[in-house]
This record gives C-alpha cells, structure tokens and sequence, in this order.
C-alpha cells in the first residue's frame, strides 16, 4: 500500500524577519541562496514612498527571492489598498501590515505599534487591503504596548483584526515602548514573553500565528513549533546567515544537498557582476555577505577585504575572490 501524500508544509514555518536597513533586494537575494524555503521579507515601506516615491527602487525584485512578502507601513485604508494592490502587481506573494515598530518617526505618521492602540483602525484597513488584492493580508505586531501589556490588550486586538479577515499573525513577543526607548533597546529591553504568544494560538487554534523575538537558531525554532504554526527570525540571520543552510531539511523535509559556502559566494559573485552593470553600489551588496564564513578559519580576513574594499571606486564583483582567497592566504591557525 503507498503512504498517504502530506500536506506541504506551512508556508510561514520560517520567516526571515523584514528589517529596516537590512533586507533589502540584495539581501533576500543573497539569503535565498542559502534557504529555498524561508519565507523573506521586504524592510517596511511607506505607502507614501509607493504612491508618491519611485515605486520600481522600492519594490523591484528578482524572481529567485519567492517567497517574498511585501511589508507595508501606513493607518490610512485607502493608500494601504492601493499600495497592496501595486504589490501584487509587482508579483509578491503576501502584503504584511507593521504593527509593530517603536520608532518616533512611525510613530508620528500614526502607524507601526501605535496601531495596536487601534484595532478598528486596523481592521479596516485589512477589510480595505483583501478587496484590494488576492495575496493573502497579514499583520505584524506586538504583545502590547507601553502600560497596555496584559494578555487581554492582544487578544482583543488579534480578535478585532482576525474578523476583518486575515488569517496570520505575526508575533513579537515584547511589548514596545513607545517613549524613552530606540527602537534597538526596543528588540532588546522589554522581556520576551513567549508564553502569552502560545496562548494565543491556543485560543485561535484556526489562525496561523508564527513566533518572533529572540531566537537565536534552528533548534530553538523547532520548539516554539511545538506551541505555534511559524517562527521568523531576524538578527541572527544576518549575522550569521549560513546557519539557514539547516532550515529546509530541518524545518521543510527537502532533502536536496546544502549548498557549501563557497557555492553560494559564487554565485554573488556572478550576481554582483550582473548588478553592477545596471548600476549598483559595491558596498550596497557586499555588506550582507560579511557573516557568510563567520567562525570559519579566516573569516576576519574575507570581511577585512570586504569591508575595505567594497567602497573604492576601482572595485568590482572580482572583490569577492580576492576576499575568498585572502582566507587561504592565512595560516591555518588564524582566528575566524
């Protein structure tokens, strides 16, 4: 007798979280490299950069990065179902509402973790989004906020939004305080509180809700999936991108070789060539490749070479294979 097909796995299993800064198109691409199935997003963009910016700098992508969701940052319902609308025709597979980021700067255009001050105010804009676009609407948040941080405060939120429509969550399991703390001190300060996120799920066993904060690799993922549907991840990936190498096997059951680390480096280099013909910065590439041999012999050398290279004006994608072969050129005894 056959064995009965599985279904495949959740799509939100793991999430690379969007990070301002960081997760640029360069970035998803280098990562998608490492992982074929980590779900990546986009830094946040503003409805007013989409509407009134030049949309293709802040949406371009390649098609190597799918699975990609569009992150987007706004309150007003009807700019956010536009900006939903000209990302799906940008080909994203999810429009993602921040619900969560601290900084003063979001803070004063009245969106980000002040929004959880408002659930009707994000339902709306979630009815306004899903009859605007066919991708699935979902919404990043946090615990809570400043004084309001019982578990209640989010589960009326998640309950107020879930009516209006969508289906995942994603949950920073700090809550945020809005004043006397940077958004860094933010990700770092209020204590994690992974239990209430578990509740959560236990009370909206029908939603998908995907576990954010924390985390620090592969191993501590898999046990927070025995309490929720998803895990995302965000510094640590950064820092030390290679560590998504066990993500598909581990999490997603594909089988397929690793790809080594020098496998990867090659084709940056071929896509930095390629990028640097329509224009791109060096550095604007290279810089999230510094952790790509992080605690490898010779590791500091790679990011030395990098680092002080990527910024000449003489320099090209051939600034990679100089710094992998600075590596080599170092005793073996040196440190990484």
């Amino acid at each position: 007798m056959s064995r009965p097909t599985l279904p495949p796995p959740n799509p939100w299993r793991f999430c690379v979280a969007p990070m301002l800064d960081w997760t640029d198109r360069h970035c998803r691409y280098f990562l998608r490299q490492i992982s074929q199935h980590a779900r990546l997003y986009t830094e946040m963009v503003t409805t007013g950069a989409i509407l009134h910016g030049d949309r293709t700098r802040f949406l371009q992508f390649d098609a190597v990065e799918h699975p990609v969701a569009l992150q987007l940052g706004g309150s007003d319902p009807v700019a956010l179902a536009q900006c939903a609308a000209i990302g799906e025709q940008f080909g994203y597979d999810e429009i993602n509402l921040n619900c969560g980021c601290p900084s003063d700067r979001v803070q004063g255009g009245g969106f980000g973790a002040c929004l959880m001050n408002e659930p009707e105010q994000v339902a709306a804009a979630v009815r306004a989004m899903r009859s605007a676009t066919s991708l699935p609407v979902t919404v990043k948040h946090r615990i809570g906020v400043d004084d309001s941080d019982e578990y209640e405060f989010m589960q009326r939120f998640v309950a107020t939004v879930a009516d209006a429509g969508c289906k995942v969550f994603i949950v920073h399991a700090r809550k945020a305080w809005l004043k006397g703390l940077s958004p860094k001190e933010n990700r770092e300060i209020p204590p994690l509180r992974y239990e209430a996120v578990h509740r959560l799920k236990l009370a909206f066993p029908q939603l998908t809700i995907v576990l954010n904060g924390g985390l620090r690799d592969v191993s501590l993922g898999e046990l927070q999936l025995q309490h929720v549907d998803g895990v995302m991840i965000g510094r640590e990936v950064y820092e030390n991108p290679y560590f998504l190498a066990e993500v598909d096997a581990r999490l997603f059951g594909n089988g397929r070789p690793i790809a080594a680390r020098d496998e990867i480096l090659a084709h940056m280099i071929d896509y930095a060539a390629r990028e640097l013909e329509r224009g791109a910065a060096l550095n604007h590439i290279t810089r999230h490749l510094l952790g790509l041999y992080r605690a490898q012999p010779g590791g500091r050398a790679f990011r030395r070479v990098l680092s002080e290279g990527a910024h000449r004006p003489d320099s090209d994608a051939r600034l990679l294979l100089a710094a992998r072969e600075a590596m080599d050129a170092l005793p073996s005894s040196a440190a990484a």
